[in-house]
């Protein structure tokens, strides 16, 4: 279990992240509104975190925190002087009964960067009240966000089927309605067929090339990675896929 209290201008907060032997995580951050200090802040995270190992029923806890006074002090290791301090002591003894074995450690302040977070984000966002948000769900992304994969939908004609089968075999697809036909034989004016290759005329009388999804991934990803060269800016290249 990990644990961590900030306290900054914008108030308090207190984190606990419990990790099971098969990788679970579990989160949570609390706000503190009542008086405090950075001891006591770090007190209320550590047990906070332990009342979630009891919930869970777990039996054997290893809790780590950067502050040394609170590790030295629950182990024992350092007399508890401070009057506010006192009755954390106490409490966190009274927990440690719930368990078969608990251990307390030392980490430097860079190895609880994630439960140090979880605090930040309690101190600084304004709650009107208790509020409920959804387990934190962290990805690992290993491309760029504009970076969209193109799904190909399994036995699904290319938007532009019925326009191509309309100019090469002169046919309407057996489902369309008037009002579709319709609709179909105005589309043709503005697309070329050559071959089997269906091209989109624009305004100036340049050829696009239609292609299917399977297709549109290939080029997007050739595009993202440089394939393509730097003879146009980024707005115009994204206008150019499109």
């Amino acid at each position: 279990m990990f644990f961590d209290g900030v306290v900054n201008a914008k108030g308090v907060g207190i984190g606990a992240i419990l990790i099971s032997p098969t990788g679970q995580h579990y989160l949570a951050t609390t706000r503190l509104r009542f008086l405090y200090t950075n001891n006591t802040a770090e007190y209320e995270a550590c047990i906070m975190g332990m009342n979630m190992e009891i919930n869970q029923e777990m039996e054997e806890l290893l809790i780590m925190g950067d502050s040394d006074l609170i590790i030295q002090q629950a182990q024992g290791e350092w007399e508890t002087r401070d009057v506010k301090l006192i009755p954390y002591r106490q409490h966190v003894e009274d927990l440690n009964k719930w368990f078969k074995s608990v251990e307390f450690r030392y980490i430097p302040r860079f190895h609880n960067e994630l439960v140090d977070a979880l605090a930040t984000l309690a101190s600084m966002l304004p709650y009107p009240g208790n509020v409920h948000i959804d387990p934190l769900e962290i990805q690992i992304r290993e491309r760029n966000g504009y970076c969209n994969t193109v799904e190909v939908e399994p036995n699904v004609q290319p938007r532009y089927h019925d326009i191509k089968r309309f100019l090469k075999i002169n046919e309407y697809p057996e489902q369309a309605n008037g009002d579709q036909k319709g609709t179909i034989r105005r589309l043709p004016s503005g697309f070329f067929l050559s071959g089997e290759v269906l091209y989109k005329v624009t305004p100036d009388l340049n050829l696009i090339r239609c292609v299917d999804a399977k297709e549109v991934e290939r080029i997007m990803n050739d595009v993202h990675t440089g394939v393509c060269g730097p003879h146009m800016n980024g707005y115009v290249l994204a206008k150019k896929i499109l």
